[in-house]
């Protein structure tokens, strides 16, 4: 085999010169040999060639910018320039390198467009490749991919034509064209951009421990020739698997998937650590106060979670354990007649009820919404028998080919089939009970946030409640708003709906030990670093509404009223020019072109955020005084330093959901300046060997390479002093054809749809687990 390395040498293996590891397990990945990645590529008859977008030559490097990359331009002994790129873990949370076109590319004349570019990974581990593609709008076509270790291939970004904007309701949609070309998966930005005016090409990495490497060659634009009729038609079998592939693990029949959940039976006998106390504490540690519920300590330097009997904890788990995210949009609706309607006192969100199945009555009136959906599906059962019993309905969803409609839940039919069990009430209770000795067979501490509540009145395995404050209370954009508009923490019906969201927990824990701590909402649009716009827009939208019907407004006037004396100062600082105070209660735009007023910005994003914290972490005292309250689960794309220092000083321990390779130092430089225990809510890989469309934010290739990846997350969390634990997310694969209430149709599970556990994956997620406490604190 030959790979090119950093240096355009051609080599066996990679060199030691330039920080690579050596070539071992590479067979258990994609190999090829340039030449005859270079054959492949003459021979390839599904594409017209449009032109070479970037020519690699002296004049090239004019055109690139890097931040914290190291590249050179090369040649290869067979006479091909390659653009060699090192992305420097130590230098920035994102390194990136861009190659501007030198006037723009123009591909309008095709009615589609593909971008592929050939690239090598000569290292030995994988590397998560973002490429964007980016018009003169400031439009961004975001795609991804795993790059496998020692590995040559070609990707393609399809960015024009039909399959491009199709709305499947899945996050990433079966291959469209016809190649041997490997898709590059869609992520963010916009599907559609302006391709006669295409301005850069962008390769980064995101939050990686360790250096990565790539080698580029022939950035090319071809217009595909060769199409798959009906891609998405008939891709979900009987069992909610992909139909058209074979794949490790694929059930086959229902003898089959019983065979599966006997060998696993005795395998569950196996032996559970013995270095737990009964809440799951190190036994084998110091005994410190005890005080009947979880609670938090420094010790030794290190932050720690401590159990009801006083044994240092840390909290492994996983996340989302229910049937809530388990269901797919089949593709038909009924009447809105039939559908009971939401009500203002309603404390689930629709993405966290079960089934809600619609009755055999409702079911006579279904009909076809969405024949992309409907066609999906080989078969799907009747109302009437005994599989229709795992029907359900979404009454809105948050994104998708239709915004409402009936579900049905593959993994729960599974269930049912492998249990000899066809109600749901006793698929449940099985589950259950499988669901506990399967999290300490494989070592786990605890459940993660996001478990279905009847895993609440257990007394031998730890968990965490969660609750979502929903309701009639009045709400502030942060321009950006992703999952919902921000809660408005002025508003006094907010605190009532926090009361009563805390009040149904309360209920639900009923005071248990066993339960750590309490998550409230989740990875709120709080403000995106970068920019003053983003940083602050949740003030630029506090700012733009009248404070006739916006209690923040209100209270944001009420504040800078008190800052300034006269509002003389106050136009100086901001660079506006308003007659009296009153003025203020209309509603107007910010501008960012003054430190003063960026100050005030800074001060007044606090001032919003301890209103929120402070609510919640006032009703916690009021109604769960036991429980420690965990926060709101911070996204990396979406919090603050104002968002952090206010929770810190309200909640019991910080939550982030990070979804990187690790809990890189160039990131996390705040931890200790804020000095808190702090845990990871979400965290996850997944492998495109399961037959799923997309393997998750996080790719790898093997369910083994995924267990490598995961050690190397969570040993990255189990030595830093100030993680007290770390949540997977999810205990099961997204549907494959999406979960209902946004798309994601990710290999991210435990288990299959089948309910197959990932044998590879586990015993290297058992490997972390049963040395989890000698590396915490025996180090």
């Amino acid at each position: 085999m030959t790979i090119r390395t950093k240096f355009g040498v051609v080599a066996t293996c990679v060199l030691a010169a330039v920080g690579l590891q050596s070539c071992a397990k590479r067979e258990a990945y994609l190999i090829t040999d340039t030449k005859e990645l270079a054959s492949q590529h003459e021979s390839n008859t599904s594409h017209d060639m449009l032109e070479s977008m970037v020519k690699l030559n002296e004049n090239t490097k004019s055109l690139i910018n890097a931040n914290a990359v190291d590249w050179q331009i090369s040649t290869a002994d067979d006479g091909e320039r390659q653009l060699n790129i090192k992305f420097n873990a130590a230098l920035a949370n994102k390194p990136s390198l861009t190659i501007n076109a030198e006037s723009t590319w123009d591909f309008s004349l095709n009615d589609t467009v593909a971008v592929v570019m050939d690239i090598d990974n000569p290292s030995s581990e994988p590397v998560h490749l973002h490429v964007a593609l980016t018009d003169v709008h400031g439009k961004k076509h975001n795609r991804n991919s795993a790059i496998p270790p020692h590995s040559s291939a070609s990707y393609y970004s399809l960015i024009k034509g039909e399959n491009v904007s199709l709305d499947t309701g899945m996050r990433s949609n079966p291959k469209h064209w016809d190649t041997d070309y490997t898709q590059l998966i869609w992520r963010t930005g916009s599907k559609e951009i302006d391709v006669s005016k295409i301005k850069s090409i962008t390769f980064q990495v995101m939050g990686v421990m360790a250096d990565k490497y790539i080698t580029v060659r022939d950035i090319r634009a071809v217009r595909p020739t060769s199409f798959i009729q009906d891609s998405a038609k008939h891709i979900v079998d009987e069992f909610g698997q992909n139909n058209k592939i074979d794949f490790e693990g694929k059930v086959t029949s229902i003898d089959n998937l019983r065979q599966h959940f006997k060998e696993e039976s005795v395998e569950l006998q196996a032996q559970l650590p013995t270095d737990r106390s009964k809440f799951g504490g190190y036994l084998n540690g110091p005994k410190l106060e005890s005080t009947g519920y979880f609670r938090t300590e420094k010790h030794d330097g290190k932050w720690a979670l401590v159990d009801p009997e006083g044994y240092l904890f840390f909290s492994t788990g996983i996340a989302n354990v229910r049937m809530a995210n388990t269901s797919t949009i089949t593709g038909f609706d009924v009447p809105d007649a039939y559908v009971k309607s939401r009500v203002s006192t309603d404390l689930t969100p629709e993405d966290s009820m079960g089934l809600n199945r619609l009755s055999n009555a409702a079911a006579e009136h279904r009909f076809e919404a969405s024949a992309i959906r409907a066609n999906m599906f080989t078969s799907l059962p009747d109302y009437n028998e005994d599989l229709g019993n795992f029907y359900g309905y979404r009454r809105s969803v948050h994104t998708g080919t239709i915004d409402k409609g009936e579900t049905y839940s593959y993994y729960m039919a599974n269930l049912a089939r492998k249990f000899g069990d066809m109600t749901v009430d006793g698929v449940l209770d099985k589950w259950e009970s499988l669901t506990v000795k399967r999290m300490q067979s494989w070592g786990f501490t605890s459940f993660g946030n996001w478990i279905d509540t009847r895993f609440y009145d257990n007394d031998n395995f730890p968990y965490f409640a969660n609750g979502w404050i929903i309701g009639d209370f009045k709400t502030v954009s942060s321009g950006n708003d992703y999952w919902a508009p921000i809660p408005d923490p002025f508003d006094k019906k907010f605190a009532e709906r926090t009361d009563a969201t805390v009040k149904q927990i309360a209920l639900e824990v009923k005071n248990s030990p066993w339960c750590v701590g309490v998550f409230i909402d989740n990875e709120k649009s709080w403000g995106i670093m970068g920019s003053p716009e983003s940083q602050f827009g949740l003030v630029a939208g506090t700012m733009a509404l009248n404070a006739s019907n916006s209690p923040a407004k209100t209270a944001f006037v009420e504040w800078l009223k008190n800052r300034y004396e006269n509002i003389q100062t106050l136009n100086k600082n901001w660079g506006v020019s308003f007659v009296s105070f009153d003025e203020l209660n209309e509603g107007f735009a910010i501008n960012f072109n003054s430190t003063e007023a960026i100050q005030d910005y800074s001060e007044l994003l606090t001032f919003y955020a301890e209103a929120y914290f402070k609510t919640v972490a006032d009703s916690m005292g009021k109604y769960m005084p036991n429980h420690l309250y965990m926060g709101a689960r911070f996204a990396d794309w979406g919090m603050t330093p104002e968002l952090r220092s206010a929770a810190a000083r309200h909640v019991d321990v910080m939550s982030y959901n990070y979804y990187r390779e690790g809990i890189n130092p160039v990131f996390w430089h705040f931890l200790e300046e804020l000095d808190m225990p702090s845990i990871i809510g979400e965290f996850h890989m997944g492998a495109l060997d399961s037959g799923l469309f997309n393997p998750g934010l996080i790719g790898a290739h093997t369910q083994e390479l995924r267990g490598q990846m995961y050690e190397t997350y969570m040993n990255s969390v189990i030595d830093n002093p100030y993680f007290v634990g770390a949540h997977w997310f999810q205990y099961i694969d997204s549907p494959i054809a999406g979960r209902a209430y946004d798309g994601e149709n990710y290999n991210v599970g435990f288990v299959s749809v089948a309910d197959i556990p990932y044998k590879p994956f586990i015993k290297s997620v058992k490997r972390v687990n049963n040395s989890l406490y000698q590396r915490r604190f025996e180090k």
